[in-house]
């Protein structure tokens, strides 16, 4: 790993995790909090309790929330905060960021008022899409930060992205390079709303035969999707697809995972996300992707249905009778 100067926007679980396993690898790592009690906590306990309790700061990790402060000397800036703060973050930091940085989206998501993915996000309010790369793969944070092994995949302009690969990359996180950009962050985004119904079949009492047809089929509206918005299609079947897609349905650790079986098992969506103190981006990335779909004309039944759940009150039970009961058509049709 590099010895550079990094800059971790979001003291979440994931920009925890990141900016401790760059610290841990030799580089300077500004890790920023928009909150100052929680950066004031953070340095004091040299841990972030809240987030990510039991993996001690080392000495090259510094919290802050100054932005200026932390932006300061950044070669990388990582951005990992809730894809609905992206906008607002991205014009907060414009003031500071060096033109010759590399931007890293490391948010799965989509905007839902544009439709728009992360790094178009950044390179319209930056204005610097040549340095702006998106970080995307199965990566369960709590796995990396324990060092198990795990592969990502870096995709943008090839100099941003082999740039971000080479300080990324260690012993037991692997990063691969893709150019398509687009079909990445697709992958990285919509598989959280698959994830959701993957736990609703869980929390609904479903077995594997359930969740592998779900999961078949969503990948199904995942490529639909992305080769609608100009994506290749291979890209779906890498790390930032089908590996995101697995990890993210299966894990018990996978927060949208385990939303969907707490729904699946009766739990109000409302009441959820008003007792959790995390994002569950499979939410917002649900009603960004129906809007997006239903604009677009393009056929996205699961999809659909997960969105009738979160944001129309339907009873999963009854979506499954919806999926199973439509018309008979050809598997690849």
């Amino acid at each position: 790993m590099s010895n550079e100067k990094v800059c971790i926007i979001g003291a979440g679980s994931w920009g925890t995790t990141l900016a401790l396993m760059l610290a841990s690898g030799g580089c300077a790592v500004n890790l920023w909090s928009r909150r100052p009690e929680h950066a004031d906590e953070m340095t004091a306990g040299r841990e972030n309790r809240r987030y990510l309790p039991g993996s001690p700061f080392p000495d090259s990790l510094q919290p802050t929330s100054d932005i200026a402060k932390a932006l300061e000397g950044a070669l990388l800036v990582i951005l990992a905060v809730p894809s609905s703060s992206m906008r607002t973050i991205a014009n907060q930091i414009l003031p500071f960021i060096d033109a010759q940085s590399v931007i890293v989206s490391a948010t799965k998501g989509i905007e839902i008022d544009t439709g728009l993915r992360m790094t178009r996000v950044l390179s319209d309010i930056l204005g610097n899409p040549d340095r702006v790369t998106a970080l995307s793969g199965p990566n369960i944070s709590g796995e990396v930060v324990r060092r198990i092994p795990t592969a990502s995949v870096i995709a943008g302009p090839q100099e941003a992205a082999l740039m971000a690969q080479r300080i990324l990359m260690t012993d037991y996180f692997r990063v691969y390079t893709n150019d398509d950009l687009i079909g990445v962050e697709l992958g990285g985004a919509l598989k959280n709303i698959m994830a959701i119904g993957a736990g609703m079949s869980d929390g609904l009492g479903y077995g594997d035969n359930t969740k592998a047809a779900l999961l078949t089929r969503c990948l199904v509206e995942m490529v639909r999707m992305g080769k609608a918005l100009g994506a290749r299609q291979e890209t779906f079947y890498g790390l930032s697809g089908l590996g995101d897609l697995m990890v993210t349905s299966m894990s018990r650790h996978s927060r949208n995972r385990c939303f969907g079986e707490a729904v699946g098992k009766g739990e109000k969506v409302a009441e959820m996300l008003d007792k959790t103190h995390m994002v569950v981006e499979g939410v917002p990335t649900a009603r960004a992707t129906h809007l997006l779909a239903l604009k677009m004309g393009i056929e996205m039944p699961v999809t659909a249905e997960i969105y009738a759940v979160l944001y129309e009150g339907k009873d999963p039970r009854q979506v499954v009778s919806t999926l199973m009961l439509r018309q008979p058509k050809p598997e690849a049709g």
